[in-house]
């Protein structure tokens, strides 16, 4: 996990709220208290009968040394894992191809959609792509760059940009900090904004998520796959 001190932290704020964005609005989530991501992958495993598991950052190994899979890898280029590089590295070298891909790397829009298309790339028919950090609940905890340690980054305009393309069927589902669905399947409900998603701001989240992430519930998801 990135170190952030004090005073880059305070630098960090006072440009952002400067000469980004300024908004205080906060949201409620409805996240489930008793249901995680390794819960999901649990339930997505059993079900499908996965076999090869691929995680991008692995931090300390909170999700990682919970699956329960016959193969799995875990990428991260400080800690965790089974492979110190980054998602970069890994992707251009990986000839293996997986089941289901739990991405929680670094959470910036660049780097997220890009580990978001290589997954695309190494990805099993009927697999899964899950996308960790998708509902920040106010502007501190999406500001990039970044400034406090409990954070989720811009993660959610990946999601959002992705959601434009005609050949990727995306949720997100409301629970565990917001966590993105993807499949290589025929889009559904193409999503139409008026501007680059890199250029959209806090307050347009705030007024559109529900529209932008397509959100679901864990009852709602489970129906669905």
């Amino acid at each position: 996990m990135e170190k952030l001190n004090k005073i880059s932290k305070l630098f960090n704020k006072i440009y952002y709220n400067l000469f980004v964005e300024n908004f205080k609005g906060k949201l409620n989530y409805n996240f489930p208290q008793n249901y995680y991501r390794w819960d999901l992958i649990e339930y997505l495993i059993n079900k499908y009968g996965y076999s090869d598991y691929l995680e991008i950052g692995c931090d300390q190994d909170q999700l990682f040394s919970k699956i329960k899979i016959q193969n799995k890898v875990g990428v991260d280029p400080s800690s965790g894992g089974n492979i110190r590089k980054t998602s970069d590295e890994f992707f251009k070298e990986n000839k293996n191809r997986f089941d289901i891909v739990f991405i929680d790397g670094l959470h910036v829009y660049d780097q997220v959609k890009k580990d978001i298309l290589n997954s695309i790339n190494c990805l099993k028919d009927n697999g899964i792509i899950l996308v960790h950090d998708c509902m920040p609940d106010c502007l501190s905890k999406q500001a990039v760059p970044r400034y406090r340690m409990i954070w989720n980054g811009d993660v959610w305009k990946a999601i959002v940009d992705l959601r434009q393309r005609v050949d990727l069927e995306i949720f997100t589902c409301e629970m565990d900090q917001g966590i993105g669905i993807i499949k290589k399947e025929k889009n559904t409900s193409i999503l139409e904004i008026k501007k680059p998603a890199r250029n959209l701001k806090f307050k347009d989240y705030y007024a559109n998520y529900k529209n932008f992430l397509r959100v679901i519930s864990v009852e709602e998801l489970k129906e669905k796959y």
